[in-house]
């Protein structure tokens, strides 16, 4: 296979493990015949139903394979999906990390978290340039929703290539510096052989607001309300953190913060100077007792309906510290992730059960958030200013991939430089041409407390049959000298409603599992018993599937008596 051979001379493999056809999970790798280095490496949150799993992480094996060539981890930003697998990855694949002073903070956080205290961390800046044999790698500024966001230029023996990483363009950030569009026009104008953009915004028309709409909106909301108000955004969302203190020094109010990750990244980012606040100003949870509602703003976690963060348990009465009252006022500065919808509407509807006022995008105020993507009209305006040859959609459910390379198609990109990428394609560039020349594992890559990688997608599907039809047990004795069955079979259920129920349901199963076993076994009894216990397993199923039409898991087991 193509991607098993080397790089030829000359060219550049792109490989997204991550990032492309959904939201999360980026990761992706720029190798060329010598070297190679990885842009991100991201987690993705599970979906409802991945019952047990933490987080999902990039399948890295490409890398691995090719360790001897991994020179540095890039990072555009330090958010979760773009630097959250680092601490699974690093055991394995050790490598430089460059970024900026922030993220380098938020990543140092996890690693000392997963016990790596070895990482090497190189700091990254607007203009900084580095090194790694036959790539060049230069840091230039991108508006996000974090700030000190960088997009990251590669020279390669193929051409230039910008990868934008998450942006959008935002002339008023409220900390760091707008996209640097100019930096992009001096691209365009050098060449880009091939420009990869953001595109998770690339079905939304016209431009994203300024974060300092948010700001003020925010004041608003603190200038107005009656008594407590309650924010809950991302722990990452530095600028806003320092948005809503400011907006508390103007209206009289002291903040104080709760949930884990929200308390550690302002610690952080006050002690790197990202975040300003006098103590007066900013307190302990633990001091909430003694503050009026009228003067008390407290920050959280839980935006996205995170069952143990701190803005569920509030709206379910749980939290150690906040007890939520008529006359409070919570805040949403957020908008749902795709795929966590369901989570936010149950955090919304159980916020509502104790009587607060909720406000957020959904219910009209449109500046209490505002996205950190760039929609169409940014979008065009890079792909103007690079003027690329080739183009990468990346960062994006499908639909969006395919929605930027056709804005890109209406800039004049031509169709066989166009190439919507999904994870595992193998993209080879040249200075003449690009295709794509393989396909290599990128699958999910489980995280299920300790265990990475232990989970697969069979464990997940029996968690999910588990949750929705419940665990049937047919407890088979057997004779320990003959093999031979000796006694009653036993049934037992838990969460399959009917057969807990009906005393019929157990007693037919146990006729079923019965019938199958009546043929004397033959000497070789560990064989026998294996095809035996399948047979009763696949006949006690369909019994249970034509009485009740629910498949509950069947579980058979035998007792030697």
């Amino acid at each position: 296979m193509a991607a098993e051979q080397e790089v030829p001379e000359g060219a550049l493999r792109v490989v997204p493990l991550g990032g492309l056809g959904e939201i999360g999970r980026n990761m992706m790798v720029y190798e060329t015949a010598d070297d190679l280095v990885v842009i991100d490496a991201g987690l993705l949150f599970p979906s409802d139903d991945m019952h047990g799993v933490d987080y999902i992480i990039p399948d890295a094996s490409y890398v691995l394979e090719r360790r001897d060539k991994l020179r540095a981890y890039l990072i555009t930003h330090g958010h979760e999906d773009h630097i959250g697998a680092l601490r699974f990855l690093l055991p394995q694949l050790q490598a430089p990390i460059y970024a900026s002073p922030l993220a380098l903070g938020l990543i140092r956080w996890r690693l000392e978290e997963s016990g790596i205290l070895d990482a090497r961390m190189i700091e990254a800046g607007t203009g900084s340039s580095f090194d790694f044999g036959s790539l060049t790698a230069e840091f230039f500024p991108v508006a996000h929703s974090i700030p000190d966001a960088y997009g990251i230029a590669l020279r390669t023996p193929a051409g230039l290539v910008v990868h934008t990483g998450d942006f959008k363009i935002d002339h008023t950030p409220v900390m760091s510096e707008p996209t640097d569009l100019q930096q992009l026009a001096a691209y365009g104008q050098e060449g880009v052989r091939l420009l990869c953009s953001d595109s998770t915004y690339a079905d939304k028309t016209g431009v994203t607001p300024s974060e300092t709409l948010v700001g003020e909106a925010l004041l608003q909301i603190l200038l107005t309300a009656p008594g407590r108000v309650i924010i809950a955004t991302f722990a990452s969302q530095i600028a806003r953190i320092q948005q809503i203190i400011d907006g508390a020094e103007d209206s009289g109010r002291v903040v104080y913060a709760t949930g884990r990750s929200m308390e550690k990244n302002i610690d952080m980012s006050r002690d790197l100077g990202y975040v300003e606040a006098e103590d007066r100003r900013l307190r302990p949870i633990t001091d909430l007792g003694s503050a009026h509602d009228e003067n008390t703003v407290i920050i959280c976690t839980g935006a996205q309906g995170e069952p143990m963060a701190a803005l569920s348990r509030m709206a379910t009465g749980s939290h150690r510290d906040v007890t939520l009252k008529p006359g409070d006022t919570v805040v949403l500065s957020s908008s749902p992730i795709p795929g966590n919808e369901s989570a936010v509407n149950n955090t919304i509807n159980n916020l509502y059960k104790r009587g607060v006022e909720v406000v957020s995008v959904a219910s009209g105020h449109e500046h209490v958030h505002v996205r950190g993507h760039a929609a169409q009209e940014e979008l065009k305006t890079v792909i103007s200013l690079t003027n690329p040859q080739a183009f990468v959609p990346m960062h994006g459910e499908f639909r969006h991939l395919v929605l930027h390379a056709k804005l890109a198609e209406s800039m004049g990109v031509p169709d066989h430089e166009r190439h919507i990428l999904l994870d595992g394609d193998v993209l080879e560039l040249t200075a003449e041409g690009s295709a794509v020349v393989d396909q290599v594992p990128a699958e999910y890559v489980y995280v299920d407390g300790m265990n990475v990688g232990g989970v697969d997608r069979s464990i997940i599907r029996d968690r999910q049959k588990l949750a929705g039809d419940g665990f049937l047990l047919v407890a088979v004795p057997i004779d320990e000298e003959s093999g031979e069955l000796s006694g009653e079979i036993e049934v037992a259920a838990r969460g399959f409603a009917e057969i807990r129920a009906a005393e019929s349901l157990r007693a037919g199963a146990a006729k079923v599992a019965r019938e199958v076993l009546k043929p004397k076994l033959n000497s070789n009894r560990v064989v026998t018993w294996e095809k035996r216990e399948r047979q009763v397993q696949q006949e006690v199923s369909a019994y249970l599937r034509r009485e009740t039409r629910q498949r509950p898991m069947v579980v058979v087991v035998a007792v030697q008596v």
